[in-house]
């Protein structure tokens, strides 16, 4: 390693940390923190053979059960969510975004790609540098 590795590593870390920034204000300006949004985004971005269950969402948002629990209580209080039993296990609880939630993920992920489109090639560019660099 040399002081270049670090030096793009770091930037590559700020520029992601960046755009996190972003979304989380995003987020606050749409009334929801990023962990509500990103668990809207972990609902509908879900490859399709996969269920909403609490447990698969938490594993994708490497949150605690209970933490992911505690968010769809949230989002269903305020209508963005809804839970559904499982159609094998009636235990199983499958969160489902609702049609209000829809269109706040729609208005969100509008503006994040938008911000994207801004600032994605200086993240793709750390990001190709990182990986071409063979020392």
């Amino acid at each position: 390693m040399n002081s270049k590795d670090y030096r793009t590593l770091a930037e590559f870390r700020y520029q992601i940390r960046t755009f996190l920034a972003f979304s989380e204000e995003a987020a606050g300006e749409n009334g929801l923190n990023g962990q509500q949004h990103q668990l809207l985004l972990a609902i509908k971005g879900l490859p399709p053979d996969v269920e909403p269950t609490i447990g698969v969402l938490a594993e994708r948002m490497k949150l605690r059960h209970h933490t992911t629990v505690e968010l769809v209580d949230r989002l269903c209080d305020r209508g963005y969510i809804k839970r559904e039993p499982g159609k094998t296990d009636r235990r199983q609880v499958h969160p489902r975004i609702t049609a209000s939630g829809q269109r706040l993920l729609r208005r969100l992920t509008s503006i994040h790609r938008k911000e994207l489109r801004s600032s994605g090639p200086i993240l793709l560019a750390t990001l190709q540098k990182l990986i071409d660099d063979k020392t």
